[in-house]
């Protein structure tokens, strides 16, 4: 936890957690304000937990979000006048505490110099001279001063950007790269799963985010707020400016856990979990260990969602756990699809179903989770009827695994290379923005047709690499992205589907079927999930290794607007 003194009675601070409040009451603060919107980050607990956790040590919290690069004079009034009736002191958080500090000089704008809020920002260690003309009531973002300029920005540090940079470095090592992203950790998600299972521990998923910055490679730890296509630039939190010739955007995706009434309020407990958040993998394990019989739920929103297998390896791995223990007899389990089918590739389905029928799970199709009731332990799915009309069913539950809806982050839906959907407008071959040629996107925030999985992006930085290096003259040739995508289906612990696909769903597997047959479970396949996967992870594709996955090169230049 770090607190940064802004006055007397204020501090910010990064994103703070539920096992941070003993510290925040030692340290004397009486209130918190969190300025974070929920589901920013996937390592982010949602406000009710923070409010839960402040409440038993006798801290009041208040929940007044801001969302980055969107401040308004109006917000700064807001968080002015809650400060003004808290008990103090207070602290105020966000992703990095940039938001705060800014919502703190707006609300100081007609009772400080300027002069003075600019040194006491800067004192806690926020620069806002970016935003001075602002402060001053110019209502004018200074864009004619940019703060750095580099051949190549990257917007977004997880397993895709990370990865794209060092493909470009390793093939150019002399390219001015910046990474922006305010990240101090990054995780190996597709971990997470196995957390949840058992099988990995949380803390191995983790890195720090400055050990994994390729050489050569400049850091921006700071927020995106919005992007200036015209002027070759993006504006940072704060809106200070970055200027680039090529753009590369892989922010990932936003989980919306208000999309689902009363999730974000009992997530976390009366066993309520998800896989999909870095501290809540370790209780899904603990509620599947102290489950002695009783009705287990397991849910899958409408399409897209990151790696649409992890609904039901969630559920696979927990009914196995069950059996091996006795306990099958004892579970009604059950598997809520807002789809139509168990996944999306049919040549798949036969060795799945075969599960299906050993854990006597029941499937059911066509529902979306549309609420929670923690405390009575009750979840209502909304279902589609033949006719196309739709009813509440309402289902109890012992334990419920939650795959919250997804969307493109709020940043990039607001922005000019948003589709209609909210998704970056790319080709699907080329992953050029099909509006701006010196932009380029990988990674989950897209709007091709693939499977968003970490494989996935992994296929796509080589590609995405080259076409950059292509479009500054530093290469020759049209590097092409056919679509490939991997979800490793862990079926029973020890054993797993290894589904791999191209675009339109077409098999493409990486190994001879005499070695791993992707269609039936495989003992070799765990192996390389458990033991090859995480260090090709960190020490492969983060690393520029492109180990089986060098781009498809085109003989001549051509755009598509169809996948390949």
């Amino acid at each position: 936890m770090q607190l940064h003194t802004l006055t007397p009675d204020l501090s910010v601070s990064p994103q703070v957690m539920p096992a941070d409040m003993d510290a925040i009451k030692a340290a004397g603060f009486r209130s918190l304000i969190c300025n974070r919107p929920d589901g920013e980050g996937n390592d982010q607990p949602l406000f009710t937990e923070i409010e839960q956790a402040a409440a038993a040590v006798g801290i009041g919290a208040h929940y007044l979000p801001a969302e980055s690069g969107k401040l308004s004079d109006a917000q700064g009034w807001q968080f002015g006048a809650l400060l003004a009736s808290l008990p103090g002191p207070v602290l105020a958080y966000c992703r990095t505490g940039m938001r705060s500090t800014t919502l703190w000089a707006l609300s100081q704008a007609d009772r400080l110099p300027l002069a003075a809020i600019i040194d006491a920002a800067a004192g806690a260690g926020y620069d806002l001279r970016g935003v001075a003309r602002r402060i001053a009531d110019t209502r004018r973002t200074p864009l004619e001063v940019a703060e750095a300029e580099h051949d190549v920005a990257i917007v977004g540090g997880g397993a895709a950007g990370i990865a794209v940079a060092a493909s470009l470095l390793a093939r150019t090592p002399d390219l001015d790269v910046a990474i922006i992203d305010p990240a101090d950790v990054h995780y190996y998600q597709p971990g997470w799963t196995l957390v949840g299972g058992g099988a990995f521990q949380a803390r191995d998923t983790v890195r720090t985010m400055g050990s994994l910055i390729p050489r050569g490679a400049h850091w921006i730890k700071a927020a995106v707020a919005a992007f200036e296509p015209e002027r070759n630039a993006v504006v940072l939190e704060g809106c200070r400016l970055v200027r680039y010739h090529e753009l590369i955007v892989c922010p990932g995706l936003k989980l919306d856990w208000h999309a689902v009434d009363g999730l974000a309020e009992t997530l976390g407990h009366n066993g309520v979990t998800s896989n999909y958040l870095y501290h809540l993998a370790p209780y899904t394990w603990e509620l599947v260990q102290s489950l002695r019989g009783g009705k287990a739920l397991f849910t899958q929103p409408p399409m897209p969602i990151k790696c649409a297998g992890a609904p039901q390896k969630a559920m696979y791995l927990s009914a196995d756990h069950w059996r091996r223990n006795g306990l099958l007899d004892q579970t009604d389990i059950r598997f809520y699809n807002a789809g139509a089918t168990l996944f999306g590739v049919a040549d798949y389905v036969p060795a799945l179903m075969e599960y299906v029928r050993a854990y006597r799970i029941g499937l059911h199709f066509g529902h979306t989770l549309t609420a929670i009731d923690g405390p009575r332990r009750v979840a209502t799915f909304s279902r589609m009827e033949a006719d196309g009309s739709r009813q509440l069913v309402e289902e109890p539950f012992d334990m419920i695994h939650v795959v919250p809806p997804q969307t493109a982050p709020d940043f990039i839906r607001a922005s000019p290379l948003a589709d209609a959907a909210g998704w970056i407008d790319i080709d699907p071959a080329t992953m050029r923005h099909k509006s701006w040629r010196n932009i380029h996107a990988l990674g989950d925030a897209g709007n091709t047709p693939n499977a968003k999985t970490a494989a996935a992006a992994r296929a796509q930085a080589p590609v995405v690499a080259h076409n950059v290096l292509a479009a500054l003259g530093r290469v020759a040739g049209e590097a092409r992205y056919n679509g490939y995508g991997s979800c490793p289906l862990t079926v029973e612990r020890g054993k797993i589907v290894l589904a791999e696909f191209l675009y339109g769903g077409k098999v493409a597997p990486s190994f001879p079927s005499w070695l791993i047959d992707g269609t039936r479970p495989s003992r070799l396949a765990w192996l390389l999930k458990e033991r090859i996967l995480p260090p090709l992870y960190w020490e492969g594709m983060l690393k520029g290794r492109e180990w089986m996955v060098q781009p498809e090169l085109a003989d001549t230049p051509a755009e598509t607007n169809q996948p390949a």
